[in-house]
């Protein structure tokens, strides 16, 4: 692992118990390999059951690998013990997917983000100065942090949970398809907000998305995932603009455009694609 890693995932494996009486053993990644420099964007995209979600969940400690490592900063965490997990929970942080359920509906804007800093070992004043800088951050009012969360809107929830995970000034952040459950005007601000803040704090980013669209905004690198396996890695630019797979080819096809006849021919074009993948890999195609 290189000085300028923050994190390094190695031949990550990850597999859970089938159904049935046998509970067979279905493995969801098969030794993904990926690597995020610190105050660098990752954005990882696939399509939904491809095993995006659960390398994220993985390197928070979240589900248990069956083989391979991930390292944070030099240290081996693949198996880190719980009390080392809570420590490292001030240097890795989540924005999860859905603002509604991410947040307490009992605690204060106040409580859910002073809460952790309290527990770090920051007096109530200090925590209460740290909230007011980030909801600043997160352009919210000072006053949001008497409120309790039902009071926000979705996207006013979303950008709540991102002051949560800022609140500990993280090394990395675990965005798991953080805009998904936004209306588009709504994902528009929430993306500009995180690419403003990254930029101004410098905080590395794994961003997972199902949307090449989103993860070219966001992000630096894109690595694209199929069925548990990174199929392309490469600068965002390059990646969703010029694909090399056939399935990133088929990802970018797949994004819906304004002008209906480039519209019928991409989606042939992506038929075409599917139809000989499919007679290249018939079993993965299955």
């Amino acid at each position: 692992m290189s000085a300028d890693t923050l994190l390094e995932v190695k031949e990550l494996r990850v597999a859970f118990p089938g159904h049935g009486a046998r509970r067979k053993l279905h493995e969801i990644l098969h030794g993904v390999s990926l690597s995020i420099a610190p105050g660098e964007v990752l954005g990882l995209v696939g399509e939904s059951g491809s095993g995006k979600t659960t390398i994220g969940r993985a390197v928070l400690g979240l589900v248990k690998p069956s083989g391979g490592t991930i390292t944070f900063q030099g240290e081996d965490i693949t198996y880190a013990k719980p009390t080392r997990r809570r420590a490292l929970a001030r240097d890795i942080q989540v924005v999860f997917q859905d603002p509604y359920s991410s947040l307490n509906p009992a605690l204060t804007i106040g409580d859910i983000l002073t809460e952790p800093l309290i527990v770090q070992g920051a007096t109530r004043t200090e925590a209460r100065s740290r909230v007011r800088g980030l909801l600043n951050q997160v352009e919210l009012p000072a006053d949001a942090a008497e409120r309790l969360p039902r009071e926000f809107s979705g996207g006013q929830r979303q950008r709540i949970a991102i002051a949560r995970a800022l609140a500990p000034e993280p090394k990395l952040i675990i965005c798991d398809e953080p805009v998904s459950a936004l209306d588009l005007s709504t994902q528009a601000t929430v993306l500009r907000l995180l690419l403003e803040i990254q930029q101004q704090t410098g905080v590395a980013c794994l961003f997972v998305s199902h949307d090449l669209a989103v993860v070219r905004y966001v992000s630096h690198r894109v690595s694209v995932i199929y069925k548990g396996d990174i199929v392309e890695t490469g600068p965002a630019g390059q990646v969703t603009s010029s694909p090399a797979h056939p399935y990133t080819q088929s990802l970018l096809l797949a994004a819906p455009i304004a002008d209906p006849v480039e519209q019928k021919r991409r989606r042939l074009e992506r038929l075409r694609l599917a139809t000989e993948q499919k007679a290249l890999n018939p079993v993965a195609a299955s």
